[in-house]
């Protein structure tokens, strides 16, 4: 609730900028982009309207991840609220590092760790989230884990877990049981044979 009620104050604040300047200042192009994609990469829930506004967002993409960012941030920036307060300040920067990097295929694929020796080992996925997607979906101004937007961990690294998509927790998690279940049972039955 405390979450909605500050996105709402956003959404206050953005107009009240916007309200402002005469008819003929009415933000447009990258200007209105910026603070659409602010507001539609608050939340976990994306409607159709926030369509332009992210194409422009993750269109920004250079060779370096940090250029990448960089670029994002300055065009978050272009903003006027961007700057209005620390507050707003950190929720861009946030932004900027955890949009797009924290969904659970991008988790999936970043968080790989290896464990073993070089020649004898195996492949993980870490079930920790990184820092910079905590410092996003958990800002004070977005509306992840209310939403039911943020993305879940299934099972354990140890013995395969992944991430997933909220809405497709309970599946993966019902798969990923039964999966466990039926290596259990060959484990046990192997033992047996030994």
């Amino acid at each position: 609730m405390k979450k909605k009620f500050i996105l709402a104050a956003l959404v206050v604040t953005l107009g009240s900028t916007a309200g402002t300047v005469s008819t003929q200042d009415v933000l447009t192009g990258d200007t209105r982009l910026a603070c659409e994609a602010i507001l539609c990469l608050s939340s976990g829930t994306r409607p159709r309207e926030c369509t332009p506004s992210l194409s422009r967002y993750f269109s920004i993409s250079y060779r370096k991840l940090s250029d990448t960012i960089r670029g994002r941030l300055n065009f978050l920036k272009l903003c006027p609220v961007a700057n209005q307060t620390p507050e707003m300040q950190s929720l861009v920067s946030a932004i900027s590092r955890g949009a797009g990097r924290c969904d659970a295929a991008s988790m999936n694929s970043t968080l790989v760790m290896w464990r073993g020796s070089y020649d004898d080992g195996t492949t993980y996925i870490s079930n920790q989230m990184p820092d910079y997607c905590a410092a996003y979906t958990g800002h004070a101004y977005t509306d992840f884990s209310s939403s039911g937007t943020l993305p879940r961990y299934v099972g354990t690294p140890e013995r395969g877990g992944y991430w997933v998509e909220a809405r497709g927790y309970d599946h993966a998690l019902a798969e990923y049981s039964e999966r466990i279940r039926r290596e259990d049972e060959e484990r046990r039955r192997q033992s047996w044979l030994n």
